[in-house]
């Protein structure tokens, strides 16, 4: 699962949900939830049990779901009788674990879930809510707190893909919960509750609002340490693009542009050149979010004189997705340049537009003085 399916599935579902008269998927679960369990990529624990995933990148491989948890959901979209499935991730495929039997009406079936779940291994949990109409079913992606890191990241980053395999046209809702309170009958009451008090958004604010969450995730990514990358995506870097990282120590105002390619879902070398300070601004494009790394060489007393610079600028007539994915991925674009380029990156900057000029990079290095006033003796009452 991958993000670029991600923010394409949240984008036109919650898009299609203004015009249709059904309940809308959770915005804020499909995408900022995801995103921020998914940043866990950069802890590198060891594989976690049934998961086969050798490195970062591999968790964001596609899952399909297994010909027996297709058979099991044929059979409950077809039938009343049961009260829903939990399903997991094995060996690649989406696999179902158990059903749970149908008791009662639907308030009456969730104590069920307290035995079948456990407190460290996460579930996908799809549960019949109603009998008739439209999308009678709702996905709750079950990712308890104590869970093994990589487990997390693998549920929450293929939470789509499983949606999607069954079909997403018998789901309602998609709803992510960390704990077992949030599935009881109480946590239902509160959700539910939730969602009617809402107000409906337009359009330009779920992709305003969606695009606000993504840049405030990897900005607060910045500031968290480097093996807790919050709000972060790892695509795959070229090998182009890396080697042009490692050069860019030896080259005196070298400038290294990095940019995503949104189709392969890499991170790519948009351009190598030698650039002053002065001449960002137009080597820069303004047409089109980059990830910029400027050998800035200089000579300022007591400072380094080729310091990296970390540049990120997406201008405001980028499209949604490209600002989404920018955003969620500055994280993982900055982990890949110090441990994989071995870059000491010694400032980052951010701009709408590329407008760094050679002042603004001056302000941020060269030292500042601080005007001391002398000492100045009191002067005597009475006397001017």
């Amino acid at each position: 699962m991958s993000l670029v399916d991600a923010i394409d599935s949240v984008l036109r579902e919650t898009l299609e949900n203004i015009h249709q008269p059904r309940p809308s998927i959770w915005y804020r679960d499909a995408c900022v939830d995801y995103r921020s369990t998914a940043g866990y990529a950069r802890d590198m624990y060891p594989t976690a049990p049934g998961v086969m995933a050798s490195t970062t990148n591999d968790i964001f491989y596609s899952r399909t779901a297994s010909d027996e948890l297709t058979h099991q959901f044929t059979s409950l979209t077809s039938s009343t009788n049961v009260r829903g499935i939990i399903a997991g991730i094995s060996n690649e495929q989406l696999v179902p674990i158990t059903t749970i039997p149908r008791r009662g009406t639907f308030e009456e079936d969730l104590p069920q879930l307290e035995s079948l779940l456990k407190e460290n291994e996460p579930a996908y949990i799809i549960l019949r809510r109603r009998d008739s109409g439209p999308a009678p079913f709702i996905c709750l992606t079950y990712v308890p707190d104590h869970a093994h890191v990589r487990s997390k990241m693998l549920f929450a980053s293929t939470r789509n893909t499983f949606t999607r395999e069954l079909g997403t046209e018998y789901f309602s809702e998609s709803i992510f919960a960390t704990t077992k309170a949030e599935v009881t009958v109480e946590g239902f009451k509160k959700h539910d509750a939730h969602v009617a008090k809402a107000a409906p958004l337009t359009e330009e604010e779920i992709a305003l609002k969606g695009v606000k969450e993504a840049e405030a995730e990897a900005s607060r990514g910045t500031t968290a340490r480097a093996s807790h990358v919050s709000g972060s995506v790892a695509f795959p870097v070229s090998d182009a693009a890396l080697d042009a990282l490692r050069r860019l120590p030896n080259n005196p105002n070298g400038l290294v542009q990095l940019m995503l390619d949104i189709q392969r879902e890499t991170i790519e070398l948009a351009d190598e050149s030698t650039s002053t300070a002065h001449d960002l601004i137009t080597a820069i494009p303004n047409t089109a979010p980059r990830f910029s790394f400027f050998n800035f060489s200089h000579k300022y007393p007591g400072v380094p004189e080729n310091p990296i610079v970390f540049i990120y600028t997406c201008p405001p007539s980028s499209k949604i997705k490209e600002r989404m994915l920018y955003a969620s991925s500055r994280s993982s674009v900055l982990a890949i340049a110090e441990r994989d380029a071995g870059l000491t990156i010694a400032k980052k900057l951010e701009s709408g537009d590329p407008d760094i000029s050679a002042q603004q990079l001056a302000e941020e290095f060269q030292p500042k003085t601080e005007q001391k006033q002398a000492f100045q003796r009191p002067k005597r009452p009475g006397r001017k």
